[in-house]
């Protein structure tokens, strides 16, 4: 099983994506009119794919998944320069605290840490924190349809890791407010064919499927607190 994706909903996907291709690094792979695609190399075969697709008009939901990215002893760099790429400061109440929270070209907020162990390694993406009605619960759920393991990392957040120690970590984060509307990012999992039916087995653990689910070759799913992901058709075997 491979986390592989992350999704964003975007008014223009050409423009949002080659903004966040351009903050990590990535590779673009697909420049269709609706779409955009890039990709993070994390390491050997690790990967991470950054996928943008055109909606008219994007959730106004608050956001339940972010990107930190990694900044430590050279984050006053770091935010430098993703401010000359178009980033702007943002406020949603953080108050004092060692990152700083920037917003993307279509206003979609994201972090840059300060130095902490934890993320030494991850590459430029160190974690992706998801809301949780029940953190423990959905960190159970995320191991299982990924594969990835339990991981020392973030304060007040249960923290998976790819076992290969490659990659961001996935923080389940105690939801501020329960879930409304759709979120504005998603992700999505690979099943391998030994894997067998993914999407069935994450409704075995409380996931459901969502009505736009036959409308595409993959499934989509909602976790046990509404966030949205996707089962995706298995790696070749």
């Amino acid at each position: 099983m491979r986390l592989e994706n992350i999704v964003w909903d975007a008014r223009d996907p050409h423009r949002l994506g080659r903004f966040w291709a351009a903050v990590l690094d990535a590779e673009p792979m697909t420049d269709e009119p609706d779409t955009f695609e890039a990709r993070v190399v994390l390491s050997g075969d690790a990967f991470l794919d950054l996928c943008f697709q055109r909606v008219e008009v994007p959730s106004s939901s608050p956001a339940r998944l972010h990107l930190d990215l990694a900044g430590g002893a050279r984050q006053h760099d770091v935010v430098e320069r993703l401010l000359g790429l178009g980033a702007t400061r943002a406020d949603v109440g953080q108050g004092e605290v060692p990152w700083v929270v920037l917003a993307d070209p279509e206003d979609n907020t994201f972090c840059v840490m300060e130095d902490r162990a934890a993320y030494r390694g991850t590459g430029p993406i160190a974690a992706l924190p998801l809301d949780s009605a029940d953190p423990e619960r959905d960190a159970a759920f995320w191991a299982a349809i990924t594969g990835w393991i339990p991981w020392e990392g973030v304060g007040g957040a249960v923290t998976l890791r790819h076992p290969s120690e490659v990659g961001p970590l996935l923080a389940l984060c105690p939801e501020p407010e329960p879930k409304r509307g759709k979120n504005r990012l998603h992700l999505d999992v690979r099943p391998a064919p030994e894997d067998g039916d993914l999407a069935e087995r994450a409704v075995e653990m409380g996931a459901s499927r969502t009505s736009r689910s036959g409308e595409f070759p993959w499934t989509v799913m909602a976790d046990p607190s509404g966030n949205e992901f996707c089962v995706l058709p298995a790696a070749p075997g």
